[in-house]
C-alpha cells in the first residue's frame, strides 16, 4: 500500500491507520492493486456458478435471517437483492457526516476486495468512482445493533448504488441518479448476494470508532501539553518524571508518557527558578500524568491494532472460498471487537478530561495553586475562571454517563435468531460527543495554564512550551479583567482538536502519519 498526497492505493489486507486517517481528513483519491481486482472476480465467478447449477445455498438463493430455508428462484434473484436494501433502509436521525462517510466506503471497498464477498468488479470501481467523485451517500446515524453488520446504514449506502434516495455532494442533497451521473454510472441491478454483501460488515461502527481514535489521539496529545502547561503554572516538580521511576514499574505507556513530558519541559527557566523550594509532593492530578496519561495510551494503542484488523476484514456473509468452491456461513459480521475497542477509547477520553478538570480546579485554588484566586486580579469584581471551571466539570462529568460500556448491552433481533448483539455501532458513535466535551475541558486547562504562567513572568518555559503558549495567546488574550468567555472557550476546544503537536508526542500517537 502506497499513500502520496492526493492518492491511496489500497492493498486489504494492509490498509495502515495513517493511511485511514488521510481518508478521514479528505483530499484523496482511492484505486485498488491489481491483485484484489483478480480476487473480486474469482469469487464472483464462483458465485456465479452455483446459480448456474442450482446448488441451494445461503445468501445465494435463498431467503435472510429467519427466513433461511425458503428457496428463491432463479428469475427471482435480483429482486430479492433490491427488496434487501429497500427494506433494511430504516435508519434514523442526522446523517453522518463526510469524514465518517469516506471512512465507510474506503473500508467497504476493502472488504469486498478480500475476495471473499462474491460481488461483481463493476460494483467495487462504483464505490470507488462515486468517492473519487465527491458523491456522498446519505447515512442516518440511528438503527444499527452491530450484530448482522451495520445493516441499516449499509443499506442506506448501497441504495444510492440502485439509484434510490439521495446522495450529498459538497454538502448539498441531491438525488441519487444525479450522483451516480456525476460519477458517470448508471442505477446498478444487484446480482446473487450483492445487496447481502453490501448490506453485512462492521464497516459504520469500524469508521465510528476510528473518527473516536484519530480524534482521541488529539485530546491525548492536548491533555499532555496541557498538564505540562499546568504544572509550570503551579511550579510543579519534575522529579516524579524521572525514567527511573516508570522504569521500575514497567507498563509501556507510562514510560514514553515520563519522558514525551520531560522533554516538553526541557530548557525551561520556570523548573530552574525552584528547584530547592523545598516542595515535597504535588496533588495527583500533577504528579501522576505518567501513570494516568500512560494508560490511556495503552488504551489508545490497543484499540488501534484492533481497528487496524477490522478496517482490513472480510466481515459480511456468507463468506466465499474460491480455492474449494465452497461457500461458508459464519458471524464475521458480528462487531463486539469494534464494540470493545469502543468502549476502552470511551473509557480513554473519559480520564484525559477527568484529570485535565482537576488541574484546572487545582490552578483556580489559590491556597494548592500559589496563583491569584481563579486567575485573575482584582477578585471579587472579577470572577475570573470561576464559571470556565463550571463548564469543563459539567462536560467531564457527562463524559462519566457516556462511558458507560455500549458492549455490554443486547437485545435480541430477527424472530431472535440474531439472539445476541454488539451495540458496536452506539459505543463507536457516542465517541465524537466525548471527543467534543473533552477537547473542551483540556482547551480551558491549557488557556487557564496559559495566564497562571503570565502571573509568574518574566520566568520563561521550555522554548517547546513557549512556542505553545504563543499560538494559545494568538488565539485567546490575557484575560485582564473579565470578558464574554465562551467563545475564547470555542478557540481553545479547536486548539484541542488540532491536528499539530511537538514531535515528543506526535511520535506516541498510534495513527500517526510516518
Amino acid at each position: 500500500m502506497s499513500l502520496t498526497t492526493h492518492h491511496c492505493l489500497l492493498t486489504p489486507g494492509k490498509v495502515e491507520l495513517a493511511t485511514l486517517k488521510a481518508i478521514y481528513r479528505g483530499g484523496v483519491t482511492l484505486a485498488l492493486d491489481e491483485t484484489s481486482r483478480n480476487r473480486i472476480q474469482q469469487a464472483s465467478a464462483t458465485v456465479a456458478a452455483i446459480v448456474k447449477e442450482g446448488k441451494v445455498t445461503y445468501g445465494i438463493n435463498t431467503g435472510f435471517g429467519k427466513l433461511a430455508q425458503t428457496t428463491i428462484p432463479t428469475e427471482r434473484l435480483a429482486e430479492l437483492q433490491r427488496n434487501l436494501v429497500l427494506s433494511h433502509s430504516v435508519g434514523l436521525g442526522d446523517l453522518l457526516p463526510d469524514d465518517v462517510v469516506r471512512v465507510i466506503m474506503a473500508t467497504k471497498v476493502i472488504s469486498l476486495a478480500r475476495g471473499h464477498s462474491g460481488i461483481r468488479i463493476e460494483l467495487v470501481d462504483g464505490l470507488i468512482a462515486l468517492f473519487n467523485a465527491g458523491i456522498m451517500p446519505c447515512i442516518p446515524e440511528k438503527g444499527s445493533v452491530g450484530a448482522s453488520g451495520d445493516l441499516a446504514p449499509l443499506a442506506h449506502l448501497s441504495l444510492m448504488l440502485l439509484g434510490e434516495g439521495e446522495v450529498r455532494v459538497k454538502g448539498k442533497l441531491i438525488p441519487a441518479t444525479e450522483g451516480l451521473a456525476l460519477a458517470g454510472l448508471q442505477p446498478f441491478v444487484l446480482g446473487p448476494k450483492e445487496g447481502l454483501a453490501l448490506l453485512n460488515g462492521t464497516q459504520v461502527s469500524t469508521a465510528l470508532a476510528l473518527r473516536g481514535l484519530f480524534e482521541g489521539e488529539n485530546v491525548f496529545a492536548a491533555g499532555l501539553v496541557a498538564g505540562a502547561l499546568s504544572l509550570e503554572a503551579i511550579k510543579g516538580s519534575i522529579k516524579p518524571f524521572d525514567h527511573r521511576i516508570h522504569e521500575a514499574r514497567g507498563q509501556q505507556g507510562q514510560i514514553e508518557v515520563a519522558a514525551a513530558v520531560s522533554s516538553l519541559l526541557e530548557g525551561s527557566e520556570i523548573l530552574v527558578s525552584h528547584a530547592n523550594c523545598g516542595r515535597v509532593q504535588d496533588p495527583y492530578s500533577i504528579r501522576c500524568v505518567p501513570q494516568v496519561m500512560g494508560a490511556c495510551l495503552d488504551n489508545l494503542n490497543h484499540a488501534a491494532k484492533v481497528l487496524q484488523i477490522e478496517a482490513n476484514a472480510a466481515s459480511d456473509n456468507p463468506l466465499v472460498f474460491t480455492d474449494t468452491g465452497e461457500v461458508i456461513s459464519g458471524g464475521n459480521f458480528h462487531a463486539e471487537p469494534v464494540a470493545f475497542a469502543a468502549d476502552i477509547i470511551a473509557l480513554a477520553i473519559a480520564e484525559i478530561g477527568a484529570i485535565s478538570e482537576r488541574r484546572l480546579a487545582l490552578m483556580l485554588d489559590t491556597g494548592l495553586s500559589g496563583l491569584p484566586p481563579f486567575l485573575v486580579n482584582d477578585g471579587g469584581v472579577n470572577s475570573g475562571f470561576m464559571i470556565a471551571q463550571v463548564t469543563a466539570a459539567a462536560l467531564a462529568s457527562e463524559n462519566k454517563s457516556l462511558a458507560h460500556p455500549g458492549s455490554v448491552d443486547s437485545l435480541p433481533t430477527s424472530a431472535n435468531q440474531e439472539d445476541h448483539v454488539s451495540m458496536a455501532t452506539y459505543a463507536a458513535r457516542r465517541l465524537g460527543a466525548m471527543c467534543f466535551n473533552t477537547a473542551a475541558v483540556v482547551g480551558i486547562e491549557a488557556m487557564a495554564a496559559a495566564q497562571g504562567i503570565d502571573f509568574i513572568r518574566p520566568l520563561q518555559s521550555s522554548p517547546l512550551l513557549e512556542q505553545i503558549l504563543a499560538t494559545i495567546r494568538e488565539r485567546v488574550p490575557y484575560l485582564e479583567k473579565d470578558r464574554l468567555m465562551a467563545p475564547d472557550i470555542e478557540q481553545m476546544r479547536l486548539w484541542a482538536g488540532a491536528d499539530q503537536w511537538p514531535e515528543a508526542i506526535a511520535a506516541l500517537l498510534p495513527a500517526r502519519a510516518h
